[in-house]
């Protein structure tokens, strides 16, 4: 399943589909959402010598603008498809947190491009600001102080500039920070110091938070702390 925002990326990427019917030059379109919930469409450029795929263009109507979502769309009543490979490569080395919509056993879902590619090099922290994804009722306690740190399982972050991401029904909502630290530890290693950077009073009381949001969890699993600070509003 894919949430209110992401369904309003595969809209868009529909509606510009829409403008292409009986186009054999431009047979799929694509649209990304940034951080700021803005849309930027594109389409595909057929050429023999090998022209553009519709998402290397959309990545280009967004420069500077860094992703959290993208979709291609193919003509013909084909649907949501994957990225070929070149695409994968570019958003994984210039948008290294976004979600591909992609079909999944017949319904829409929102893959990080980083598993679309595995094995692959690590991406350093660039000057667009790599993405960390919160739930929205951490919108608070992020701003006043109160949770200055999350811990992540399977969720890359690296130190750097960093763009603090909150989901809510109406749109999105961002915070400049930046990441000073990211520590690996196995999960039941987890401190009550940890717990309390987070909003929490002991490590039992964080680690059965974490467990709701990673419910396959294990107490040997290697988890990432991650202490960020902020630097201003988006």
């Amino acid at each position: 399943m894919i949430t209110r925002q992401q369904q309003r990326v595969v809209d868009a990427a529909l509606q510009e589909l829409d403008r292409l019917t009986g186009n054999d030059l431009h047979t799929v379109a694509a649209a990304a959402m940034d951080t700021e919930g803005r849309i930027h469409t594109g389409v595909n450029v057929f050429h023999f010598t090998g022209g553009p795929c519709a998402k290397l263009t959309a990545l280009g109507q967004a420069a500077g603008a860094p992703l959290v979502t993208m979709v291609a769309v193919a003509d013909v009543g084909r649907g949501a498809i994957p990225p070929c490979g070149r695409c994968r490569q570019v958003l994984l080395d210039q948008h290294p947190d976004c979600d591909v919509i992609l079909p999944i056993d017949g319904t829409l879902a929102a893959v990080p491009v980083r598993k679309l590619l595995p094995y692959s090099y690590t991406v350093a922290a660039d000057a667009l600001g790599r993405i960390i994804r919160f739930h929205p009722r951490y919108y608070e306690a992020v701003l006043d102080g109160t949770k200055t740190a999350t811990t992540r399982f399977d969720e890359p972050c690296a130190a750097g500039p960093a763009w603090l991401l909150f989901e809510f029904d109406e749109g999105y909502r961002r915070l400049r920070a930046s990441v000073d630290s990211v520590t690996p530890k196995r999960f039941d290693q987890i401190t009550d110091e940890d717990a309390q950077r987070e909003g929490c009073e002991t490590a039992a009381e964080l680690q059965d938070l974490l467990r709701t949001h990673y419910p396959e969890i294990r107490d040997d699993a290697v988890v990432e702390v991650v202490r960020f600070r902020l630097e201003g509003e988006g």
